[in-house]
């Protein structure tokens, strides 16, 4: 997640208005989840809403996409759109384009790479707003819609814009008022970020083809250094199969002072960058004869050349109509969607639509651009999927969920890890528009190949990964400190000599930005646990006992004092002694709304995106250890008590992700559950603002999937602690292990659907049986016990709160009482 400037968020609040969508989205939904007991096949992408996240800075993309598309189709918006669109309708659309990112933190966007808008041009070629400010236009009032697979809006012309996808490719569709003359532009060099670095554009009239393509530095305003660019390309069919005639064609070029040039029969465009300034726009302009009112455009994409763009077109989409490419869409996403199964007649009607709403956007992104990698990835043998955007946001429950239904999935994009560590030679971290981005912490990548090495280590050879070598990878990372390490690995030579990242210490032979210093070790040290997992895997006894080592220990200041609560997480200084800031710092009750809190280099926080009474809670395996740190399980759970209270929690950002459920350390689970109902129903909904911040790349969707399905998982491990779910039974699929995992919840109250469980209304565990077995504690149980092997999973419920506030067993693990001495 990117922090975003206090400057910007208040004049975002402030113009933050009602939403767009229409209100006939939210009924067709709601009659599909009433009438489904009643159907014997079930269309599961009916219960999605794609605007959940579009409004309160969520960023996601509702255009027409295919799981893991690289072509995601939606308007572009004007103002703060890093997804293209938002509802806000006082913003107007630049165009429709076809790349985009889903629930990225830029506030400057990324992709928006081609932007094309249709036009009414009475007077004829030579009057068309070709430029971005001349062509803006409003959307008419709730025409907006969307699906899996469909997007659809409105102008204020009545001109209306629908699209379709499939991984590379689509159709868009344009109807226009009975008897005008559709005009089109389509833009070269205007992308969401300003970036455009050069390209060239041809128009062959006689095919009816348009191709163009070139370079843009996407992250000199985004997420990332400027030193990169990245190539995209874009292939427009225009005559839809013999069945449009174009009219007039040209080009035009033009800026915002003055320049407004057209070049009627024109068909080439050869543009470098504008190295004094802003650069140029330009691009084609066309119309269609005999007035048609229905316009149909095939476009492909590729990140290769525009052959390439043009030959995905005619393989995706061929000579299909929009709606063969529409139900193909929906289909893709129906197995998707089907990986959980609820009984929709028993579930509470926004708990289906929050659920599979979050699970069609775990499947948005990363994007799976395999067969169109650039630079150092060109022709590479493997996987590449593109938007790691970013591994610090989604090691926590992203990779967790997909590991429960998908290993087929989830071993590709490991092996795009793992190909990134072989030809940049360390594992990427955050990667977009095929550019590394910035490091926000520790190597997380790191638990997020651990994730997979314990869970599906039996498999990994058949799913195309091969664990000796993801374990070489892990500990380059663990070992070779690269020379820059503000987009990849760690800054590991000073980690090592002090025990810590030190603060404003000498480091001769590595650069990066030194901040951060207290959240980087807290990082370091769990990233150092995912590489101990894997080498207990695989026998390497000296590797196991020296990467679970406690450093995050040694950034544990016992003097500080913040509420009248004693010892908190500090950054420190090489000669051990402490740097103090205030515990407040950067948390939501943090006064100074300048201050700074995220890679910026007057961050002297020495946390990132969050405060150190966040961080301080920050050790997921080794959480029985914070409580002796913190005094013990009853100053523990005052603490947590006060930390929600008094409201230190950040719901709309990671580091808040395990807060809500670390009552379960202290063996007091049924407060776990009532936090966890509270954090759902203050932060998430079914509305366009239904998201408490930034989804990240859906980390926050798979959060609330966890919290919904009431388990939550630690990453790295095969552990998942057990919580009370929202809806009384649900089945998990996994395809390649050929299981399906039932959890029926025996005493479920629906009464207990609040943000406050009523007295009297069953919530709590009382206890679980795996495959008719009591499990052995009721706080926890292990992936390879339950949906490894599939069966059925009964959690028994009662409101007596009182009695089951313990888990009558062991306690989750933790590293200092022995937990994680075997691997599975």
């Amino acid at each position: 997640m990117v922090w975003l400037s206090a400057s910007l968020v208040t004049l975002l609040l402030v113009s933050s208005i009602l939403a767009q969508p229409t209100p006939q989205q939210q009924k067709r939904i709601s009659a599909a989840i009433k009438n489904a007991a009643k159907n014997k096949t079930i269309d599961w992408t009916q219960f999605v809403n794609p605007f959940i996240g579009t409004d309160n800075f969520g960023d996601v993309c509702p255009g027409a996409s295919v799981p893991y598309g690289m072509a995601k189709f939606t308007v572009d918006m004007t103002g703060y759109a890093p997804a293209g669109y938002v509802v806000d309708p006082t913003q107007q659309v630049r165009g429709l384009s076809p790349l985009h990112d889903s629930g990225t933190g830029s506030s400057l966007g990324s992709y928006g790479n081609f932007e094309i808008m249709p036009l009414l041009c009475p007077k004829g070629f030579h009057t068309c707003t070709t430029t971005l400010a001349n062509r803006l236009r409003l959307r008419k009032k709730n025409t907006d819609d969307a699906s899996p697979g469909y997007f659809t809006t409105t102008l204020n012309n009545s001109i209306k814009i629908e699209a379709t996808s499939t991984r590379r490719a689509g159709l868009e569709r344009f109807t226009f008022p009975k008897g005008s003359k559709p005009y089109f532009v389509l833009d070269l060099s205007n992308d969401l970020p300003n970036s455009f670095h050069g390209g060239v554009m041809d128009i062959d009239p006689e095919a009816g083809r348009v191709t163009l393509g070139g370079r843009w530095q996407p992250s000199c305003r985004s997420f990332g250094p400027g030193a990169f660019t990245y190539q995209a390309f874009a292939c427009y069919d225009l005559l839809d199969n013999g069945n449009q005639k174009l009219s007039e064609y040209g080009v035009w070029t033009g800026d915002t002072f003055g320049l407004d040039a057209k070049g009627l029969g024109q068909t080439h465009l050869n543009l470098s960058v504008n190295l004094i300034g802003a650069p140029y726009q330009s691009g084609a302009l066309f119309s269609y004869a005999n007035n048609p009112t229905e316009i149909n455009v095939r476009v492909g994409v590729s990140f290769v050349s525009a052959d390439q763009a043009c030959a995905n077109a005619e393989s995706e989409v061929g000579n299909a109509s929009f709606d063969d490419i529409r139900q193909r869409s929906v289909e893709l996403w129906n197995q998707k969607l089907g990986k959980v199964e609820i009984d929709v007649g028993m579930t509470d009607p926004n708990v289906t639509e929050m659920l599979y709403s979050s699970v069609y956007r775990a499947a948005l992104t990363p994007n799976n651009a395999t067969g169109e990698a650039q630079g150092l990835f060109a022709n590479t043998a493997s996987p590449y999927f593109d938007s790691l955007y970013c591994s610090w946001d989604t090691f926590r429950t992203f990779y967790p969920w997909m590991s429960l239904h998908s290993p087929q999935d989830f071993a590709e994009i490991v092996e795009t890890y793992i190909d990134g560590w072989r030809k940049n030679g360390w594992i990427p971290e955050c990667r977009s528009n095929n550019v590394p981005g910035w490091t926000q912490g520790g190597s997380n990548g790191v638990p997020i190949l651990a994730d997979f090495a314990v869970k599906y280590h039996n498999e990994a050879s058949t799913l195309g990964v091969d664990i000796n070598e993801l374990y070489s990878a892990l500990l380059t990372d663990g070992e070779v400190n690269p020379p820059e390490w503000n987009i990849q690995g760690r800054q590991i030579n000073v980690y090592k000599q002090y025990g810590y990242v030190p603060y404003a210490v000498l480091d001769t032979s590595s650069t990066g930005r030194q901040t951060r210093e207290g959240s980087r070790t807290l990082e370091y040290a769990f990233n150092d646990f995912g590489i101990r997992q894997v080498a207990q895997l695989l026998g390497k006894a000296d590797e196991e006992a020296y990467y679970a080592n406690r450093f995050y220990r040694n950034v544990w200041d016992p003097s500080v004092t913040s509420d009248g609560f004693e010892g908190f997480m500090q950054k420190r200084f090489p000669n051990g002694t402490f740097s103090f800031q205030d515990p407040v710092n950067c948390s939501p009750k943090d006064k100074n709304q300048n201050r700074e809190c995220s890679l910026q280099g007057d961050n002297e926080n020495g946390f990132y995106e969050s405060s150190s009474w966040e961080y301080s809670n920050f050790a997921p395996h080794d959480t029985a250890h914070l409580i002796t740190l913190m005094g013990g399980d009853t100053t523990f759970v005052k603490r947590l008590d006060h930390f929600f209270k008094e409201g230190y929690y950040q719901a709309g950002n990671e580091p808040s992700f395990q807060t809500p459920v670390g009552y379960h350390y202290s063996n007091q689970p049924a407060k776990s559950v009532d936090q966890v109902r509270d954090v759902v129903y203050t932060n998430f909904g079914i509305e366009p603002n239904g998201l408490p911040g930034n989804d990240d790349q859906c980390a926050m969707g798979t959060l609330l999937i966890f919290h919904l399905l009431g388990i939550y998982p630690v990453p790295s491990t095969t552990q998942f602690l057990i919580l009370s779910p929202f809806l009384p039974s649900y089945t998990i699929h996994n395809t390649e292990l050929g299981t399906s995992t039932t959890v029926t919840v025996e005493g479920f109250d629906s009464k207990s659907l609040n943000q406050t469980i009523p007295k009297g209304a069953s919530a709590y565990v009382q206890s679980v049986l795996v495959n008719g077995k009591q499990t052995e504690s009721r706080c926890h149980f292990d992936f390879y016990d339950t949906f490894r092997v599939g069966g059925n999973i009964t959690i028994q419920l009662t409101s007596d709160k009182n009695q089951v506030n313990n888990c009558a067993g062991s306690l989750p693990d933790s590293l200092s009482t022995g937990g994680w001495a075997t691997a599975r």
